[in-house]
């Protein structure tokens, strides 16, 4: 094998940890700075993804102007004030969280599905759903990259896609998918934060007294 791809247990086991202390992050430094060429090596990470069909759907825009971020801020506070009535008793305990960190993050990112370019090769059955699968799949390599540089960095969905799209401007077609806050932190969090929070327990734990619904796919059909 070439020595290139083939990777040490101790290289091994630096992404399995990285992975497993990938954190959705919602508190930031206020006034903190990430620094260009981090950010062109966050960016190429994402772009390095994998896209089925090679389509490559996703696009990242860099929200700059803070009139702009204010602008998209509201956007996320009308989408959580909907969400918590729709969440009927839960809606206290939702309003108490902390959903975004858009005030404080030092970049944000707009994360956007290109107009479909017609790509039919993997996804002729499932044109669209391939094409987020696709841009998914770009956020968790930035996502990754974001927590080996040792940078926070949070998926906000909270919004209206169409009034997004309206204030990014994008041609018709496009569809913003994701808000990603990025920058460094004072710390991580030591869990996933809702489940701090008591929000809601992730299905793959290391509690062996929890339960593991995800266990019955593992098992072959009857």
């Amino acid at each position: 094998m070439n020595a290139q791809h083939e990777f040490s247990d101790e290289e091994r086991d630096t992404i399995y940890g990285l992975i497993a202390l990938r954190r959705d992050t919602r508190h930031f430094q206020r006034g903190a700075q990430v620094q260009e060429a981090v950010l062109e090596r966050l960016l190429r990470a994402a772009h390095q993804a994998p896209s089925v069909g090679l389509m490559e759907p996703w696009r990242f825009i860099r929200v700059r102007d803070l009139s702009l971020r204010a602008r998209i801020l509201a956007l996320v506070e009308a989408e959580r004030g909907a969400t918590a009535q729709a969440l009927g008793e839960r809606a206290a305990e939702f309003l108490r969280l902390k959903v975004e960190g858009l005030r404080e993050c030092a970049e944000l990112l707009a994360v956007v599905l290109a107009p479909d370019d017609g790509t039919v090769f993997g996804r002729r059955s499932m044109p669209r759903e391939m094409a987020l699968c696709s841009a998914a799949c770009a956020v968790q390599n930035l996502w990754l990259a974001a927590r080996a540089e040792n940078l926070g960095l949070g998926w906000v969905s909270m919004f209206d896609p169409a009034s997004l799209g309206e204030l990014l401007r994008l041609p018709p077609g496009g569809m913003p998918i994701g808000l990603l806050c990025l920058g460094p932190v004072d710390q991580f969090y030591e869990r996933r934060m809702l489940e701090e929070e008591g929000w809601r327990n992730a299905r793959l734990t290391d509690d062996p007294g929890a339960d593991r619904c995800c266990d019955d796919y593992w098992k072959p059909a009857p």
